[in-house]
């Protein structure tokens, strides 16, 4: 299959550029590192004839620095992504898989023993100054205790990089609506692996940490270190992709949660990435980042059932790998 790869020079891209080459596909990069920018028709124009389906990797990604930030998280997600899809239905291609994210989930799910299943509202900053990091029961204040989520659970983004994330798939649900093509969105849990960018404000916590530990600095840790997520090796991502290029239905976008339904807190992560490469142990801080979430791990099944996707990297092996890794 002839194959449009967005963001083809990025720490996933990459990776997912190997995968679909491996698989048999004809792969054509285009990267705003490479002189090539989804925000652009001109580009577009020149690298969809002939393309049977999109793999959209392009995107500013993390939660970023503060709202100075909107304008580059709208234009490069959002407008990016409008200007991808017009170009796609010029050109006649059908298919596209978007990287999406858990993130456009805000918290995850939450049962309560006296209401069941529950959406608590945004975290205070009075709570979080307080030390009091775990969502409660909106409706009675009690304590909760984290499941995992569904891809029917509602929206609700709560930052930047979220909100952009859910608009990539409320346009691409429209472009599959009007032209008949199959969308099918990815929503990657915490992906880590050789290569991942070193730290800045929009690298993942794996990066950070493991930047701090190339550096001789202890990881640190925000909150307790309880904060409950699921880590998913680049490796499993890629091979998602490749599976998606054969799921999905005619005229709607259907979204997969891609994680390995094994979730670890960022404590543990810390401390097996630490111990992999030979210390320092990390301090916990108790600091906090208003835009992040307690808990959001994910039920995998649905890839599993409908695209045959199972994420086979364990926890500690991937963990050994990135230790000694180099970094992008």
């Amino acid at each position: 299959m002839r194959i449009l790869l967005t963001g083809a020079a990025g720490f996933i891209g990459g990776h997912v550029a190997r995968a679909l080459e491996a698989a048999g596909h004809d792969v054509t990069g285009l990267d705003v590192r490479t002189g090539g920018d989804v925000r652009s028709a001109a580009d577009l124009d020149l690298a969809l004839p002939g393309v049977e389906a999109v793999v959209h990797q392009a995107a500013k990604v993390g939660l970023g620095v503060d709202v100075a930030d909107l304008p580059d998280y709208a234009s490069v997600n959002v407008y990016g992504t409008a200007e991808l899809l017009a170009a796609m239905a010029r050109h006649g291609t059908g298919r596209l898989v978007l990287a999406s994210s858990m993130v456009v989930y805000g918290e995850g799910a939450y049962d309560c023993a006296r209401h069941g299943r529950v959406r608590p509202g945004p975290r205070t900053v009075a709570d979080l100054d307080r030390g009091r990091f775990e969502p409660r029961c909106p409706d009675c204040a009690a304590p909760l205790a984290p499941a995992m989520i569904a891809e029917d659970a509602p929206a609700d983004p709560r930052n930047a990089y979220a909100t952009t994330k859910l608009a990539q798939e409320h346009l691409a649900a429209g472009w599959a609506r009007e032209t008949g093509g199959v969308a099918v969105a990815l929503r990657y849990h915490n992906v880590y692996g050789p290569g991942m960018p070193r730290d800045t404000p929009y690298s993942g916590v794996a990066a950070i940490f493991r930047s701090a530990l190339e550096a001789g600095r202890a990881p640190r840790v925000f909150e307790d270190g309880g904060q409950r997520r699921d880590f998913v090796h680049v490796g499993d991502i890629s091979e998602a992709n490749v599976a998606a290029l054969a799921g999905g239905r005619p005229g709607r976008l259907v979204a997969y949660n891609i994680a390995s339904g094994h979730p670890h807190t960022v404590g543990e992560m810390a401390a097996a990435l630490a111990a992999a490469y030979g210390g320092p142990e990390p301090v916990v801080t108790g600091e906090y980042r208003l835009g992040d979430v307690r808990h959001v791990t994910a039920a995998p099944d649905l890839a599993a059932k409908e695209l045959g996707f199972q994420a086979r990297t364990p926890f500690a092996e991937g963990m050994r790998e990135f230790a000694a890794a180099p970094l992008g």
